[in-house]
């Protein structure tokens, strides 16, 4: 079922071949059935236009102030959230410390108590 299923030798591709075949001797209908000649050149593709220069972002004063609080909001929120992760981190570490020496104590002094 894991086992990886790889054709056997014989069916599998040669690096110099292909598994698709070449479409040769197909010969393609005209699109309609009247029998006129083209009498002028098809038209050339339109070129694309350049864009239109746009000016560079302004900064009013309000939006400034508003692009100050924010980003002073986005690092006091992710501070908070470091600093507590640093204290749980911190309070975890203390209370295993804590447990570790109260059981070396019960474990090294079984009949001192």
């Amino acid at each position: 079922m894991f086992t990886p299923k790889i054709p056997p030798p014989d069916t599998a591709p040669t690096p110099g071949t292909s598994l698709v075949h070449p479409l040769t001797g197909i010969v393609h209908t005209s699109a309609c059935t009247c029998h006129h000649t083209p009498n002028a050149a098809p038209a050339p593709a339109p070129t694309p236009t350049a864009p239109v220069n746009r000016t560079a972002v302004q900064f009013t004063p309000g939006s400034l102030i508003i692009a100050a609080a924010g980003g002073t909001a986005v690092v006091l929120v992710v501070g908070t959230v470091l600093v507590s992760m640093l204290l749980a981190t911190a309070i975890t570490a203390a209370s295993v410390a804590v447990c570790a020496v109260v059981l070396r104590s019960l474990l090294n002094r079984p009949n001192n108590r």
